[in-house]
């Protein structure tokens, strides 16, 4: 009986909400994790039996397991979600998680590449698919997800710009630069030819030597092995923090950086503005020794 409104919960979610598949995703194993724990361990499978301890205990059991802070705040949040749904929608009376509190979590500065090493990765004799994608994660700050769902019509060439579909499916405009574009000119010449050798029809931007598409893991794998050359972890998501990062150590307005990011809250973009400061002492200490 819980699980069938899981599902229900999660088509909600993605065609009112329009939440990303990634999202709804980890939604479906969060509750889906939540529902067994209640069945195999209470035989629980009605929601007139769920009483708030219920959700106190399978907290206590995350933490038990040592879940990150982060982790357990998602569940929590996802568990939150689907109450007040089922209680909205009057298939419960009482709502169990209505006073469960979300921890407070202690925001930690984005890690964050120099100039000086996104330039070096560049010198790495990478191929005409790899500039194009850095160019893109780097110099428009894009989401590996927005990355390989970019599809041909979503680049404007002449106009100097990409459009991608962010968060909650929210279509924003970010300009690129002189770089961006010459590695995609390029690009696009050897895309034309993948296309015309294996009869391709997909309209997706980015696309492998075998004629497949890039997925995430691709790109993971891409810029994992160029962090391994510079003997530093970094991700996908490194990239568009350094963007971030760069363009308020630049001087470019915050609620501008907030608008090419596509962040619904101008406090997360704030981070990146801790992240300057925090870089300009480090330089300012290292000359003044």
């Amino acid at each position: 009986m819980l699980i069938q409104y899981i599902a229900e919960y999660l088509e909600y979610l993605q065609a009112e909400r329009g939440l990303a598949q990634n999202t709804i995703d980890a939604y479906r194993r969060d509750l889906t994790a939540f529902c067994d724990f209640l069945y195999e361990l209470n035989s629980i499978d009605d929601f007139e039996k769920i009483a708030r301890n219920h959700i106190n205990y399978y907290i206590k059991e995350l933490h038990d397991k040592n879940y990150t802070p982060t982790s357990v705040t998602r569940k929590i949040a996802a568990i939150r979600g689907w109450f007040r749904w089922l209680s909205a929608n009057e298939i419960i009376k009482n709502d169990p998680s209505l006073s469960i509190e979300l921890p407070k979590l202690t925001k930690k500065l984005p890690k964050v590449m120099t100039v000086t090493e996104i330039e070096n990765i560049l010198k790495n004799h990478l191929n005409n698919l790899e500039s194009a994608i850095l160019e893109l994660l780097y110099g428009a700050g894009l989401r590996v997800s927005e990355l390989v769902n970019l599809e041909l019509n979503n680049v404007e060439m002449s106009a100097k710009y990409v459009r991608c579909i962010g968060k909650g499916s929210k279509e924003r405009i970010i300009p690129i630069g002189e770089k961006a574009l010459k590695a995609l000119k390029t690009y696009l010449k050897e895309r034309d030819l993948l296309v015309k050798k294996f009869k391709l029809e997909t309209k997706k931007l980015f696309i492998k030597d075998n004629g497949k598409t890039v997925t995430r893991q691709d790109v993971y794998v891409f810029i994992r092995k160029q962090g391994d050359i510079l003997k530093k972890h970094i991700s996908p998501h490194t990239l568009r923090h350094s963007f971030a990062t760069h363009m308020l150590e630049n001087g470019a307005d915050l609620r501008i950086v907030q608008e090419l990011l596509g962040h619904s809250d101008v406090s997360t973009t704030q981070l990146y503005t801790h992240v300057s400061k925090k870089r300009l002492k480090e330089v300012y200490f290292s000359i003044n020794k």
